[in-house]
């Protein structure tokens, strides 16, 4: 194992795996075997800006191309008045307004619009406190919704309209080597109890349809989504669909049974992957990793927990609404019936609705607008001698989606989300390898970009060999924030149809792992919960080790993927607290372990 106390600087090298056979991929992409250099690049696939209506009703009046100029690194000045800054540029971006509704309620803040004599756009003009906002907002939402019949309401014009303009904005600011641009749109489906099956529909290049696909059109059901994106891809246009807020699905992210429950099969599988091969795992409104009550072994399961369906104040069942549950229920379809439809990557983004992302702890907005800009309205202090309980309170400084790409260009991008060359973030800038093969040594650590001959990356599938593979792993800190603790390996695995999970810690800020328990030796790393002050001198800015799985076994199927921890910091709701001369929200983790998930390796016997 390798830890060094400094900051890797310079091009990082990656590796690659083969692009999906079964879709177009850019003619630059080299395959495995080759020496091809790779650099880590950071984005947000998932900003709202105006022309949401949930975004407008809050306050925000951010265009698309004020968000691109946010990503390049200028100002934006927030509804409430607040200064929003990035400490670095980004280097991709998607806006991913809603589509249904898209454009409408500014038009309805106009009184000499088309809608604007309509008595919700009076309404939403007479709404002057965020209490009436929310209001007019709840009386909306079931048309947003679909679940009101013969909408007098909307006007598909205004949604082409503003469609255009978000295309357009996207084209205009589209630069190769400084700020990649993809068009995009968030299809927001869903139940009446906030059940979330949202996706972001990213296009790979210009080519992009008339009109986004909304709920109204899939009659709320992400499968007939999947047959439009199967369309188009027939007609040359070329999309992902990228899931998020699986936590808030209650359970319906990731059934066992297709939406008419129906048990899933291998056409299901093979539409599903082939037009959604990621999922977003953290972003503002929650981390969806695991659970606790499905991983209780894993000490650090709860992190970042929303454990609410979307826009309500009911529960969202675990099962079914986290990623490594649905990694292990698609290995034991693999195992039983030799297909498996949760064979995903991994990315962070924010889900912005002011148009900014809020990465950082010690900088927080929060997200819509006027509703939280405060610590007040966000539940972190006291008022009036009370704590106020929104569900915000549980929503986080997250995330960042991450790739491996030869280039800052939107087809080299793109060629990497689709192959899961991919890895989120919880907002840092971690940058993490990953690697499996058979005959990697300690030496390959130097040379990364001479890994491919033997390995393959993140995302990509091991075939057996007969032996046991090596796992790569590498990982340094953000230079911004503080150094790494450790760097772990989440193993999932499936023997006589049963799964099982195990957590490895394989590189230690404190030295090497103990060989029976397989964990770090406490670091001692600490805050001041008085002044947020982190220990100095603590953790590493590099960690990385070619390591063996110690129960390894190979006839059984498996998934590896690498999670990687940052020293503690304070939450930004004890910052919060802090500024406003209180103690930290009881009930609130009053720290926080940033931290990078990779996409997982398949191990196939």
């Amino acid at each position: 194992m390798r830890v060094s106390h400094w900051v890797l600087c310079g091009v990082c090298l990656a590796a690659c795996s083969d692009p999906s056979p079964t879709v177009p991929v850019s003619n630059t992409v080299e395959p495995v075997g080759s020496h091809v250099s790779r650099n880590a690049y950071f984005g947000d696939l998932h900003v709202h800006t105006k022309y949401s209506f949930d975004s407008y009703i809050f306050g925000t009046r951010a265009t698309p191309d004020d968000a691109y100029r946010y990503a390049r690194g200028d100002k934006l000045i927030h509804p409430a008045g607040i200064e929003m800054q990035l400490k670095a540029p980004l280097d991709f971006l998607a806006v991913t307004d809603h589509a249904t509704y898209l454009g409408m309620f500014e038009e309805m803040d106009d009184p000499n619009s088309a809608v604007g004599s309509h008595p919700l756009a009076v309404a939403l003009r007479e709404a002057a406190t965020p209490v009436e906002r929310r209001g007019v907002f709840s009386e909306i939402l079931p048309r947003e919704r679909g679940f009101v019949d013969d909408d007098d309401l909307l006007d598909l014009s205004i949604v082409r309209g503003a469609w255009s303009s978000i295309v357009d904005a996207a084209e205009r600011h589209n630069e190769p080597g400084t700020l990649t641009t993809f068009i995009g749109y968030e299809f927001t489906a869903g139940g009446r109890r906030g059940e979330n099956l949202h996706r972001n529909v990213i296009f790979r290049g210009s080519n992009a349809p008339g009109m986004p696909y909304s709920r109204l059109d899939a009659k709320n059901n992400p499968e007939m989504l999947w047959d439009w994106m199967d369309q188009l891809r027939s007609d040359g246009i070329e999309a992902v669909a990228i899931p998020h807020n699986s936590n808030g699905s209650n359970g319906w992210m990731f059934e066992l049974t297709d939406k008419a429950k129906l048990p899933i099969d291998e056409a299901y599988a093979g539409q599903r992957m082939r037009n959604e091969p990621l999922v977003e795992v953290t972003q503002v409104k929650g981390t969806s990793d695991t659970h606790p009550l499905l991983s209780p072994n894993d000490e650090w399961a709860n992190f970042e927990i929303m454990s609410r369906t979307i826009g309500t104040d009911g529960p969202s069942k675990p099962q079914g609404s986290y990623v490594r549950e649905a990694y292990r229920n698609g290995l034991a379809m693999q195992d039983a019936q030799g297909f498996n439809p949760y064979r995903f990557g991994l990315i962070g983004s924010s889900d912005t609705h002011n148009a900014a992302g809020s990465f950082k702890e010690d900088d927080y907005w929060s997200k819509t607008g006027l509703l939280d800009a405060t610590p007040e309205l966000r539940g972190t202090v006291v008022v009036d001698g009370q704590y106020t309980e929104p569900v915000r309170q549980f929503w986080g400084a997250s995330g960042l989606a991450a790739v491996w790409a030869e280039s800052n260009t939107r087809e080299s991008i793109y060629d990497s989300l689709r192959r899961k060359e991919t890895f989120a973030t919880s907002g840092p800038r971690i940058r993490v390898r990953f690697f499996a093969g058979y005959g990697l040594v300690e030496d390959d650590l130097a040379e990364l970009s001479g890994v491919y001959a033997k390995a393959v990356p993140m995302g990509g599938d091991l075939l057996s060999s007969g032996q046991s593979p090596q796992f790569l792993v590498w990982a340094t800190q953000d230079a911004l924030t503080v150094p790494l603790d450790r760097v772990q390996i989440v193993k999932g695995w499936v023997d006589d149809g049963a799964t099982s999970e195990r957590v490895y810690d394989v590189a230690c800020a404190t030295g090497m792992p103990d060989a029976r328990s397989h964990r770090c030796k406490d670091s001692g790393a600490s805050v001041d919960l008085r002044s947020c002050a982190t220990s100095p001198g603590q953790g590493a800015g590099e960690l990385s080790r070619v390591w063996q799985d110690p129960d390894f076994e190979a006839n059984q199927q498996a998934f590896y993927y690498v999670r990687v921890l940052q020293n503690p910091t304070c939450r930004w709701s004890t910052w919060d607290a802090l500024r406003a001369g209180q103690s930290p929200k009881p009930g609130l983790p009053a720290t926080i372990q940033d931290r990078a998930w990779s996409s997982p390796i398949w191990y196939i016997p």
